[in-house]
């Protein structure tokens, strides 16, 4: 079978776990993590996009559910159109005055240098014309200029200069420089400057070099832009579920890109962020479930097969999650985007519940659920149907009895799944059709749960050593190889079999032990005595007892023996490490009392050993191992008792529990006073049942008895006839 070849591929593993406790508890845990995490984190690495902007659409793509983002292509363009519409800013450039100014003080520098230094009338003229040759002057201004003092100098310069401030001052832009130049021309003539030296004054205005002091304010428009754009508030956009994003062969626009990336229909890049908030989360969660299994279940927590099996569900199942979400309904997105409620959560669920523990189930369904939600899209919905489903399914299998069962529980879930996803559709608002598809996968749902826990539980339970309910109920079948034999091949023991497990069955499920075990155990523990089965007085048929002819210490080894026979048919036939224990352990180290006793009497001196008289052992090391051994005992013992009667029965039960209490057999078991003496209870409840007293029947009663059943029988063959 295949799953018996991947059980050999995992023995060697689970062979190195045992003493590499703590290397392969990390080796192994980091190996899955990364592996767990690299499934769940590809939906958020880089992909091709199907549309690219200004191409047709490929199909008709619409809304699977409602949905109010805020676009950043929107909000971009708002802010832009908004800057766009902001006045540019201008300002005044004071230093075009300074420069008008400094150059005037500059010609009238040069007049004065040439008036103070230079005698001749005549030869001031020239110079003038030589250094002033760049302002248009008639002869007469030259000759004004030569004979000007330095005071009326100073006088046209202060004109010109506030002329020019009083006209510069005001913003002139580009196109206004020539009508600046006629308002300081036009100002001249108000200026107070004598009429010789106007011409002068004119001429000066007219060979400087205007420019606009009017220039564009880069900084400051910017900040103005700036300022505008940031005014703009976000635009939300709001998507209505079924409403038509973008038509087939449609030019696909920024906008529709950027929808449809919102909800999910399409992806860009890898988002790093949201990779390293996937990380951080599956820390989170792994962190919280070891914590709870150290304070609350230690028992799961130590042990690394336990916790590599919870580790392999934890994978398979994201790897099922990752398929379902892979589906596509016919290709439409509606549809395609409610495969998440395909997701088996309740399978892992009841596998957990089933090999571990129903508790740690529970945390490990809300686990499945959440990453179950994250593959689906980071839909809650998928999440609360996930958590739905496994609770159910945990309850379903809490009290398994059988592998039908298992099937019966698929109705259960299919029920509960149909539920949920009908409520949540109502909340959602689905459409008709949207809630007919969604009914069909909670029903697939349910019965696809069931069919993986069937196919996958008898593979984990051999490849881990589990022995679930299952396999103990099928181990309790009278057709089983060993209790076949045992049945053939010594009655009298499988009698006493079936009748410790009665008593071990009562006696477990009064202290809240495992019932099954114990009963299941009970039915193998002597099945050792197929060996030799004539040895044990139970399947004696004649008078002639073998060990009259046997020394004590033969005697001994032979009855002892059966337990280690009984290791060997039990490993031959593949039996449970559980069952294996209860057949080393329902002896414990009690001493054969009978041929101790025959051998004490037999020896002339006191060289006999009670040691060499007593079973190897180990002791009892778990309560249903203990419900056995005293069960076998009281069975045993109880059937030497000459009369049966409640209190002679209670009187013996009490003292065969308190021997094996003083000869130190239940000190490993963990059971406590209370529970001994609930179990004598229990044991009397099963006695009382068995040994009742029987009314003796009168013999005129006897005799019409047997009239009538002659009666009945000619009766009969007539009517056969």
């Amino acid at each position: 079978m295949p799953w018996q070849r991947l059980k050999g591929l995992m023995h060697p593993l689970l062979a190195w776990i045992g003493p590499n406790f703590i290397r392969a508890r990390v080796i192994c845990g980091m190996a899955l993590f990364v592996v767990a995490v690299a499934i769940l984190a590809l939906d958020y690495l880089p992909q091709k996009l199907d549309l690219k902007e200004g191409q047709p659409s490929p199909r008709d793509f619409k809304a699977p559910q409602g949905i109010v983002y805020e676009s950043e292509v929107l909000t971009q363009k708002a802010r832009q159109e908004a800057a766009g519409q902001v006045t540019p800013v201008y300002r005044v450039d004071s230093t075009v005055v300074a420069e008008l100014t400094t150059r005037v003080e500059g010609i009238f520098r040069v007049i004065r240098e040439i008036n103070d230094n230079t005698e001749a009338s005549s030869e001031r003229v020239t110079r003038l014309k030589e250094q002033l040759s760049q302002l248009q002057l008639s002869d007469a201004a030259f000759e004004a200029l030569a004979g000007a003092s330095n005071a009326e100098l100073d006088s046209i310069a202060g004109a010109i200069k506030d002329v020019i401030g009083r006209v510069m001052n005001e913003a002139v832009p580009q196109d206004a420089v020539n009508t600046a130049r006629d308002k300081m021309l036009a100002a001249l003539e108000t200026a107070g400057i004598e009429a010789g030296y106007k011409p002068v004054a004119a001429a000066i205005i007219q060979g400087l070099e205007l420019k606009p002091n009017l220039i564009y304010d880069v900084a400051a428009t910017l900040q103005k832009q700036e300022q505008a754009a940031a005014e703009v508030s976000p635009v939300l956009v709001t998507i209505r579920q079924n409403e038509k994003i973008v038509s087939d062969g449609e030019l696909v626009t920024a906008e529709d890109i950027e929808a449809l990336q919102k909800l999910g229909l399409l992806r860009s890049g890898a988002s790093w962020g949201a990779l390293f908030g996937l990380f951080f989360f599956q820390v989170l969660l792994v962190a919280l479930g070891l914590l709870y299994l150290r304070f609350f279940k230690p028992q799961v927590y130590n042990n690394n097969r336990l916790l590599l099996l919870l580790g392999l569900l934890w994978v398979i199942f994201l790897i099922f999650f990752r398929g379902m979400a892979a589906i596509s309904l016919g290709g439409r997105a509606e549809f395609t985007r409610l495969a998440g409620f395909l997701m088996p959560v309740a399978a892992g669920s009841m596998l957990a519940a089933i090999l571990i523990d129903a508790q740690v189930a529970i945390i490990f369904t809300i686990f499945l659920a959440m990453e179950a939600g994250i593959i689906g899209g980071i839909y809650y919905q998928f999440a609360a149907t996930g958590i739905v489903s496994g609770l159910v399914g945990i309850y379903c299998v809490t009290h398994l009895s059988q592998r039908s069962d298992l099937v019966r529980s698929s109705l259960y879930l299919m029920l509960a799944n149909l539920l949920s996803v009908v409520a949540l559709g109502l909340m959602l608002k689905y459409t008709v059709s949207q809630q007919s598809i969604t009914a069909i996968m909670a029903l697939t749902n349910g019965l696809l749960s069931t069919v993986l826990t069937i196919g996958f539980l008898p593979f984990l339970e051999n490849s881990f050593g589990i022995t679930t309910a299952l396999k103990l109920l099928e181990l309790s079948d009278p057709n089983h190889p060993l209790l076949k034999r045992l049945l053939l091949e010594a009655p009298g023991t499988y009698h006493h079999s079936i009748l410790v497990g009665n008593l071990a069955e009562a006696a477990a499920n009064a202290v809240g032990a495992d019932s099954l075990l114990a009963r299941v155990g009970a039915y193998y523990h002597d099945i050792g005595k197929l060996k030799r089965p004539y040895f044990f007085i139970e399947n004696q048929v004649t008078a002639e007892n073998p060990h009259d002819r046997l020394a004590p210490t033969l005697s001994t080894l032979i009855i002892s023996c059966h337990v280690k026979d009984g290791l060997e048919m039990a490993r031959e036939h593949r039996l449970p490490q559980v069952i294996q224990d209860i057949i080393a352990q329902h002896h414990g180290e009690t001493l054969i009392t009978y041929f101790y006793q025959k051998a004490r009497e037999n020896s002339r001196d006191d060289s006999v050993k009670e040691n060499d008289f007593r079973y190897e052992g180990p002791i009892p090391r778990s309560k249903e191992a203990a419900i056995v051994m005293l069960a076998d005992s009281v069975e045993a013992g109880i059937r030497s008792m000459p009369r049966f009667t409640p209190g002679r029965m209670e009187g013996f039960v009490r003292k065969i529990i308190r021997e094996k209490l003083e000869d130190g057999q239940l000190e490993a078991s963990d059971l406590t006073f209370r529970e001994l003496a609930v179990i004598a209870e229990a044991f009397m409840r099963v006695l009382n049942g068995i040994f009742h007293t029987r009314v003796e029947y009168p013999e005129v009663v006897l005799k019409e008895i047997e009239r009538r059943k002659n009666r009945n029988g000619v009766l009969h063959k007539q009517s056969a006839g």
